[in-house]
């Protein structure tokens, strides 16, 4: 990168020159297309993680004091470290909202209401069991083989992926999409027993 043209490059764009603006992105376009294909978001595609790095970028442009002659660093400092704020929140929000905050095995013995055993929780247990269950019979096949894979009998998804031999990260975005799809479906369901 020439750096004295990425600072006129700069000083244009602050006096909205839209030419100068997509010179300017094309100029950190390897850089940013390199960011994007080391990071990994869970909840995030390359598109999205990309989309972060040009916001981040013109808001250093509206940011950006050109005395100080060090745009460069500046900017792929920011995009840095607003990818590492990204993946910082999806870790805090997997555990809150991820797989691991409802563990599912064969009996589905970790949703208990409580310790003690009285009739009433039996019977809740029990409901809840069948919601699961038949929530889980709306999904399709291969859905219904991922969750019986990773979930029932315990295996991880590196293990999944090298035995149907697709990508890791296929395999995360499906468990991402149906863990939605069972919670929603579970949100509606349960709304829809309180309704009747």
């Amino acid at each position: 990168m020439d750096y004295k043209h990425i600072e006129n490059l700069v000083l244009l764009c602050k006096e909205d020159n839209e030419e100068a603006k997509e010179t300017l992105v094309s100029e950190f376009n390897p850089f940013i297309i390199n960011l994007c294909k080391k990071s990994f978001v869970s909840g995030y595609e390359f598109d999205d993680i990309r989309n972060e790095c040009y916001k981040t970028l013109f808001n250093c442009i509206k940011l950006y004091e050109p005395e100080k002659h060090r745009f460069v660093a500046y900017a792929t400092n920011a995009m840095k470290n607003s990818v590492n704020c990204l993946i910082r929140k999806s870790v805090r929000r997997q555990l809150t909202d991820g797989s691991k905050v409802v563990m599912l095995d064969t009996n589905l013995e970790n949703i208990d209401c409580c310790d003690m055993n009285y009739v009433e929780d039996i019977i809740c247990q029990n409901q809840v069991k069948s919601q699961i269950s038949s929530i889980i019979n709306t999904l399709n096949e291969k859905e219904k083989e991922l969750v019986l894979y990773i979930f029932f009998k315990g295996y991880s998804m590196k293990k999944y992926s090298d035995f149907k031999m697709i990508p890791y990260y296929k395999v995360v975005d499906m468990k991402t999409s149906i863990l939605s799809k069972l919670k929603l479906a579970f949100k509606v369901d349960k709304y829809c027993n309180f309704t009747n």
